[in-house]
């Protein structure tokens, strides 16, 4: 069975293409994303700086304690 996901409460998401992780707290300098800013609230444009991958692409990364 599939673990349950939170996604409000994944803080950091990573790319399935590349595995680029997205820190909300570093935020994305190529796109101006300000630190600080949740994956959630990322425009649904937003698109990995690493591969140009869409934001649709991104798992959330989860503790093996989650």
């Amino acid at each position: 069975m599939m673990p349950h996901i939170d996604h409000d409460a994944a803080q950091c998401y990573e790319c399935k293409v590349c595995w680029y992780v997205y820190d909300p707290s570093q935020g994305d300098d190529v796109a101006q994303i300000a630190a600080g800013t949740p994956f959630m609230q990322l425009p649904e444009t937003w698109m990995c700086p690493e591969c140009e991958g869409p934001k649709l692409g991104f798992l959330p990364v989860v503790s093996a304690g989650d």
